[in-house]
């Protein structure tokens, strides 16, 4: 839930700069439209203040300043890094951030055009951050575990969303997801959040990876969701192909939580209508056509001789 009684303006950013940054109050302050946990403003061309709006953003707040020096320097994409940090004060009772600005289109006002481009960029994306994480990496909160300790959040989102007569498909899906074996790899960084408002895309393809605050040491199936969330019909094959560490039980898990995720944007996009925070019209669309991605017979199932096991030997260095 976000906390409404903090009313975050312009002029409240504004006036903590000057208290704190001063040489950053000068540069012009715009409101970027979206934002669950945080509500996000540009400062200037190259800068953005995230300011936390519900309990829980502090923390993952420290968990992006803490963890993001330390994995973008070999990542192949942009993704946001934090150059100042805001303290609690009387003006605003809880830390704040200031963090790189990753320019782009959010996918879910945007579209790729260029889907084998895309799915070779987001595959080399995920292959740099997917590596074994540092032993004192944090760990999944409401995210990260098999789909079977998922089914309670499935059956919520199913029944609310109500997908009409390919419920019983959907959840096959599921079923299948439930029944597949456990990630036995060491637990590896995944990002835990990549749906179409957390990536942004610039000439057709994927440019930047934004949004880290739900970062987790873990099953990389929750990552490769993304081939359904993310990719344009038919690039999902490429990416499995390109992405070369998805064995067959990873990618059956990979599917079941891309239909769940599927389900929780048509939520969501439902709720964005009525004005929560948070959500927004356009991830209902998002949702669907990744739904439809999703319900696709064979879409990114590479045969077993193209399926190798995980690799263990890549260490976090």
């Amino acid at each position: 839930m976000t906390d409404s009684e903090i009313e975050i303006t312009a002029e409240l950013i504004h006036s903590l700069l000057r208290d704190q940054h001063p040489d950053l109050a000068g540069l012009d302050i715009r409101e970027v439209a979206g934002g669950w946990d945080n509500q996000m403003w540009r400062l200037g061309d190259e800068l953005a203040v995230r300011m936390p709006r519900t309990e829980r953003a502090p923390d993952l707040q420290r968990k992006e300043r803490r963890w993001l020096p330390v994995l973008a320097p070999r990542l192949p994409l942009p993704v946001p890094t934090p150059v100042r940090i805001g303290e609690p004060s009387a003006r605003f009772p809880r830390p704040w951030t200031i963090m790189t600005w990753v320019p782009g289109e959010p996918l879910d006002s945007a579209s790729i055009s260029r889907g084998d481009h895309a799915a070779d960029t987001l595959a080399g994306f995920l292959r740099a951050l997917h590596v074994e994480a540092h032993a004192e990496a944090p760990t999944g909160s409401d995210r990260g575990a098999h789909p079977k300790k998922c089914t309670d959040g499935f059956e919520k989102f199913l029944q609310a969303v109500g997908p009409g007569g390919i419920a019983a498909d959907v959840r096959a899906v599921w079923d299948d997801a439930v029944a597949a074996p456990e990630w036995e790899g060491p637990p590896v960084w995944v990002h835990g959040d990549l749906h179409p408002a957390n990536v942004v895309v610039s000439d057709g393809t994927l440019s930047g990876v934004i949004d880290f605050g739900d970062m987790f040491a873990g099953d990389p199936a929750w990552d490769l969701a993304a081939a359904w969330l993310l990719l344009p019909a038919g690039a999902g094959s490429r990416f499995f192909e390109a992405y070369a560490h998805a064995d067959e039980a990873t990618i059956r898990r990979a599917r079941g939580l891309a239909a769940l995720k599927s389900l929780f944007l048509i939520l969501m996009g439902q709720n964005g209508e009525r004005g929560l925070p948070g959500g927004k019209p356009t991830w209902g669309p998002a949702g669907r056509a990744a739904l439809d991605r999703v319900l696709t017979p064979n879409l990114g199932r590479p045969s077993p001789a193209q399926a190798p096991l995980p690799d263990r030997s890549r260490k976090q260095r």
